[in-house]
C-alpha cells in the first residue's frame, strides 16, 4: 500500500527524477526557439531558464478503469484553455488535490507534448485497493454485527489509511462503552491473490477483561457524605452508574466502568449539590487510573461552597397572570433552600408548572428566565423575567403514517384542531386518545410542533406508526370429551357503512376504515359442547359525536354425561389395576361415549348497549346503558339449584366509568374506575305469588314444576365497583410501574325467598370464563387457588371482594409488548351479602409475565402461592394461564 505523501515530498521526489515534468518543460522552452510550432514529444528536460507561460491543450488520463476522464481531470482543478506557468504552483496544487481525495496510491503529472504555446498533460493515477473480504477475529456474532454497522467498511469499497484510523477509533470507543477499557484493536490488510488490486482486511480485537471500579475516592465532601454519593445496600446513591466492585453497597448493581458513565455521574453529583442549595459547587479535579488488569480507581475532589436560601422572588413582565398567582403556582417562598432542580420543575416540567399555565392558553412563545439579581451572604434575590408573547392559534394540523383508517376517524380523536388556541394539555390529551384507539404504536406517537414566529401561529404534525390490531384465533385441544376447537375473528377497523356500500371498489374485500369492532367466535367439540357469539361496537355512532353503540348475540349448549359413566369408569379402572396397569380404557372412560342428550343447559342471549362521553366532572367520564336478555334452558342439569325448565333474565345495566390511563397495553400513569348496577324488574312485587311456600320440599311430586314457576323470570340487583391506579416509579420510558386494584361485587334480591340461582360469582383461579360446568355465572379470578375453589357447588357466591398490588416492568415495548410482574393478592366470596367482610381475605403472592402479539392479543402465565385454606383445602402452588385483556 502506497504511503500518503504530501505535495512537498512529491516535489522533492520529482527533483531527483530525470523525466521530471518541470525539467522537461524548461528544456523545451530553451531548445524549441524559432520552431515553436513544431510538435515535441517527451523532450529531454533540464532545470534551467526562467518560467514560461503556456496554455493547457488537453489531458490524457491513465490507470483508472471504470471512471470517466472528465471526472478525474475535474479533481485536479485544471482545465483545457487554462494558462499555467512552468515551473509553477498550478501543477503542484493539482497533485495535492489528488492526494487529499484519498482514493489514489500514486499520482504523476507529466507532459506528453508541447505544440507551440500549448501543452498536453498526461495524468497517471493508481487507485487504492478495494476490499474483497473483512474478517472479524475475537468477537461474538452480535458484536460482529455491531462492528459492521459502526465501522462503515464494506466489501467492494476502497480502503484508505484514514478509514483504517477512523475504524480503530470507533472500535475503541465501542468497547470502552462496553466496559473493555484495555481492549486492543488492530486492523491488518493483505493482498488478495484472487483479484487484481484487492485486499483482505483482518480486524483483530482482544477485548481483555471488562474493567470494574475497585475504589471511589472522594475528597472535599462534607455536607454530602460518601454513603449518600456511593449508595447503600438496596439504596441508590448519587452515582447511578459507577459502583465499587465487592462492596455490599453495590449488590445487584453494575460495576463496570466506562468514561461515559463516569461523566454522567460527575454531572449528577454537581446537580445534586445544586438541588441542595450549593450553587457554587464545582469539581476541582478528577482522575482515573488502573488498579490492575481488571480494575480502575476513580478519584474526585469537590468544592461544595456554601448553602444558599431564597430571600425574595419578584416577577417582571407578567401581564396575563398576577404575581401572587404565579408565586402560588411556583410553590417556593422566602427562606426556602435555593433548589435549582425544583425550580426548573415548577417552572417548566411538571404538569401544573408555571410554563404550562401559559402553554395551555396559547402562549407557546412565552419564556420564563429566572435571574439572580442580588446575593447577600447566603441569601439570593431572584427576578422571574417573563416574556409572554402573543397567543398562538393552530394553523395546520397534519397526520402522517396513517393508511388504514379514514383521516376523519383519526382527526375526530384529536384535541388539536386548526383555529384553536395552542394548548400543551390538549396536545397530551390527543396523544392519549390516539393511543387508546389501538391502531397506532403508543410508544411512537410523535407530535412535532412548528411555531411560526412571523404570523404567530403553530403547525402540528402527527407522526404515527400503524400497527395491526386485528386478531385471528384458531386452536385445538384434547380433553376427556374429545377434540375441542375454537375459531375466532376480531376486526378492529371494521366499517358497517362500507358493508352496505354499493360501490365494490369502495367496499373492498373486507369493509374497513371506520375503526369499528366486529367479533365472531365459535367453540365446540361436537356433541358435548358448543358456543357461538357475534358482536359489533362503535365509539362514534353516526360518526358525529362520541356516542358508543354495541350489539351482541350468543348461544351455547353444554351436555352432561350419562348416569352410568361413573360406574363404568370405576369398574374399568379396577379391572386394569388388577392386571398391573394404571392406565384406563379410552372406550370406557371417555366422556363422548357417555354423552346424554337428555342432560343439558342451553343459553341464548342478546344485548344492546349505548354510551356517552360526559363533560362533567370532566370528559374522561363515560355513562353507559345496556339492555340484555338471556334465556336459560335446562334439562336434568344437576349443577344448578334449578335442574329442569326455562328461566328468563331481562335486565338493564347502568354504569359510570372513568379512564385516564396513558396506554392500553402497558399503562404507566392514570387510573380506571367503574361503578355499575344491573337490575331486573321486581317480578315478585306484582305477580302475587307465595314464594315463601313455593318449591320448598324436594320430595314433593310438584317440586320441579314449582321450581319452573318460581324461576320463570329471575330477579336481582347486582352492584359492582372496580378501580385501578397506575404509578410510574421513575420518569424513564422503561420503568417499574405500581398497579393497585380493588373490586367489590354484591348480588341482592327483591324477595329473600326468590334468590336468583344465576348471575352469581364464580371465584378462584385464572379468572377466565368459557368451557366449564359453571355457565350463567360471573367468573372472578384469584391467583394461588384453583378455579372456582372459593365458590364450590351449592356454595354460590353472592358477594365478593378482591385486592391486588402488582409491580410491573416492561421487557419490550411497541407492537409486541412484554412485561414481567410480581403481585400480592387477596380476596374472598360469600354465600350471602350479609356475611360480606372485606377484611376476611384469602391471600396469595406470585410472579408472572404478559405478552401482547398483534394477531393474537394478550396472553400470559402466572405462578402463585395461596397461603390460606379454602373449605379445608390449602391453596398452595398454582400455575394460571391468562388470555385476553384484564380489567
Amino acid at each position: 500500500m502506497a504511503n500518503h505523501a504530501s505535495g512537498t515530498q512529491f516535489l522533492q521526489k520529482m527533483h531527483h527524477t530525470k523525466n521530471n515534468i518541470f525539467a522537461a518543460l524548461i528544456a523545451m522552452t530553451c531548445c524549441v526557439g524559432a520552431k515553436g510550432q513544431d510538435k515535441i514529444l517527451y523532450p529531454d528536460i533540464t532545470y534551467a531558464g526562467t518560467p514560461r507561460e503556456v496554455v493547457i491543450g488537453g489531458f490524457n488520463v491513465s490507470g483508472m478503469e471504470g471512471y470517466e476522464d472528465y471526472m478525474l481531470t475535474g479533481i485536479s482543478g485544471l482545465a483545457v484553455g487554462q494558462r499555467i506557468s512552468i515551473p509553477g504552483s498550478e501543477i503542484t496544487d493539482a497533485v495535492k488535490r489528488y492526494w487529499r481525495h484519498g482514493l489514489f496510491s500514486d499520482v504523476k503529472i507529466a507532459a506528453d507534448s508541447l505544440v507551440g504555446n500549448k501543452i498536453y498533460l498526461h495524468i497517471a493515477l493508481k487507485p487504492r485497493p478495494r476490499v474483497s473480504e473483512i474478517n472479524y477475529i475475537g468477537l461474538k456474532k452480535s458484536e460482529r454485527e455491531d462492528m459492521e454497522k459502526k465501522l462503515g467498511m464494506i466489501k467492494g469499497g476502497q480502503i484508505t489509511p484514514n478509514m483504517i484510523d477512523r475504524a480503530k477509533i470507533l472500535a475503541k470507543k465501542y468497547f470502552d462503552d462496553k466496559g473493555f477499557k484495555n481492549a486492543d484493536i488492530d486492523i491488518q490488510q493483505r493482498d488478495d491473490i484472487t483479484g487484481k488490486n484487492q485486499v483482505i482486511l483482518d480486524v483483530i480485537i482482544d477485548k481483555k477483561q471488562k474493567m470494574k471500579v475497585r475504589n471511589i475516592i472522594i475528597e472535599g465532601n462534607e455536607k454530602l457524605k460518601d454513603s449518600k454519593i456511593k449508595g447503600k445496600l438496596f439504596s441508590k446513591g448519587v452515582f447511578a452508574k459507577t459502583h465499587e466492585a465487592g462492596k455490599p453497597s453495590s449488590f445487584l448493581k453494575s460495576k463496570k466502568f466506562t468514561p461515559e458513565r463516569w461523566k454522567e455521574d460527575k454531572n449528577k453529583l454537581i446537580n445534586k449539590y445544586y438541588e441542595l442549595g450549593y450553587r457554587d459547587a464545582v469539581i476541582l479535579k478528577d482522575s482515573v487510573w488502573n488498579a490492575d488488569d481488571k480494575h480502575v480507581n476513580v478519584y474526585i475532589k469537590v468544592d461544595e461552597g456554601q448553602k444558599y436560601y431564597i430571600r425574595d422572588i419578584h416577577w417582571v413582565g407578567n401581564t396575563v397572570y398576577n404575581s401572587d398567582h404565579l408565586s402560588a403556582l411556583l410553590g417556593m417562598e422566602k427562606g426556602d433552600v435555593y433548589n435549582q432542580k425544583l425550580m426548573n420543575k415548577r417552572l417548566l416540567e411538571d404538569e401544573d408548572a408555571v410554563g404550562n399555565l401559559y402553554y395551555n392558553h396559547g402562549y407557546v412563545f412565552s419564556q420564563i428566565q429566572p435571574t439572580e439579581v442580588n446575593i447577600v451572604g447566603d441569601s439570593i434575590d431572584l427576578e422571574m423575567r417573563v416574556m409572554e408573547g402573543p397567543q398562538a392559534h393552530l394553523s395546520h394540523v397534519r397526520i402522517n403514517g396513517n393508511d388504514r383508517l379514514y383521516e376523519n376517524v383519526v382527526r375526530r380523536e384529536l384535541r388539536t384542531k386548526p383555529g384553536d388556541l395552542f394548548s400543551k394539555e390538549a396536545l397530551m390529551r390527543s396523544v392519549r386518545e390516539l393511543a387508546s384507539m389501538g391502531h397506532f404504536d403508543p410508544e411512537k406517537i410523535d407530535p412535532k410542533i412548528q411555531p411560526n414566529y412571523e404570523d404567530g401561529t403553530v403547525d402540528v404534525s402527527w407522526n404515527l406508526e400503524q400497527k395491526s390490531n386485528d386478531q385471528i384465533e384458531f386452536s385445538l385441544g384434547w380433553g376427556q370429551t374429545g377434540i375441542i376447537g375454537r375459531v375466532g375473528l376480531t376486526l378492529n377497523n371494521f366499517s358497517m357503512a362500507n358493508l352496505f356500500n354499493k360501490n365494490k371498489e369502495h367496499r373492498g374485500i373486507m369493509p374497513i376504515g371506520d375503526g369499528e369492532k366486529l367479533s365472531l367466535g365459535v367453540q365446540t367439540n361436537g356433541t358435548y359442547y358448543q358456543s357461538y357469539n357475534a358482536s359489533y361496537s362503535t365509539n362514534w355512532f353516526g360518526g358525529k359525536r362520541p356516542i358508543q353503540f354495541s350489539f351482541g348475540v350468543f348461544y351455547s349448549k353444554q351436555t352432561d354425561m350419562a348416569s352410568n359413566f361413573a360406574n363404568s369408569a370405576w369398574r374399568n379402572n379396577y379391572m386394569y389395576s388388577l392386571m398391573g396397569s394404571s392406565s384406563y380404557s379410552y372406550n370406557y372412560t371417555n366422556y363422548e361415549n357417555y354423552y346424554d342428550p337428555d342432560k343439558y343447559v342451553k343459553l341464548f342471549g342478546a344485548n344492546l348497549g349505548w354510551g356517552k362521553r360526559l363533560r362533567w366532572p370532566d370528559d374522561y367520564f363515560l355513562l353507559g346503558i345496556q339492555l340484555s336478555y338471556t334465556r336459560y334452558m335446562l334439562k336434568n342439569w344437576r349443577y344448578f339449584p334449578v335442574t329442569t325448565g326455562s328461566s328468563n333474565n331481562l335486565n338493564l345495566g347502568i354504569s359510570l366509568s372513568r379512564s385516564s390511563t396513558d396506554n392500553q397495553l402497558f399503562p404507566r400513569r392514570g387510573s380506571d374506575f367503574s361503578v355499575g348496577l344491573t337490575i331486573t324488574p321486581p317480578w315478585s312485587k306484582w305477580d302475587k305469588k307465595d314464594y315463601k311456600n313455593l318449591a320448598t320440599n324436594p320430595n314433593s311430586p310438584n317440586y320441579v314444576q314449582e321450581q319452573q314457576e318460581k324461576f320463570k323470570w329471575i330477579e336481582y340487583h347486582k352492584w359492582k365497583f372496580k378501580a385501578r391506579t397506575f404509578t410510574a416509579l421513575t420518569s424513564a420510558t422503561k420503568c417499574f410501574v405500581l398497579m393497585t386494584r380493588i373490586e367489590f361485587g354484591l348480588l341482592g334480591s327483591f324477595n329473600k325467598y326468590k334468590k336468583t340461582p344465576f348471575e352469581t360469582f364464580y371465584m378462584g383461579g385464572d379468572g377466565m370464563s368459557g368451557y366449564s360446568t359453571n355457565y350463567a355465572t360471573e367468573t372472578v379470578g384469584l391467583r394461588g387457588y384453583e378455579n372456582g375453589s372459593l365458590t364450590p357447588w351449592r356454595s354460590e357466591g353472592y358477594a365478593y371482594d378482591r385486592f391486588s398490588l402488582e409491580l410491573r416492568y416492561p421487557l419490550m415495548l411497541g407492537n409486541t409488548t412484554i412485561y414481567a410482574l410480581s403481585f400480592l393478592e387477596g380476596g374472598n366470596a360469600w354465600t350471602d351479602t350479609k356475611k360480606f367482610n372485606p377484611f376476611d381475605m384469602k391471600r396469595s403472592a406470585g410472579v408472572g409475565v404478559r405478552i401482547f402479539l398483534p394477531m393474537v392479543g394478550l396472553m400470559g402465565i402466572d405462578w402463585a402461592y395461596g397461603f390460606d385454606k379454602v373449605f379445608g383445602t390449602k391453596g398452595g402452588s398454582q400455575f394460571h394461564f391468562v388470555l385476553g385483556q384484564e380489567f
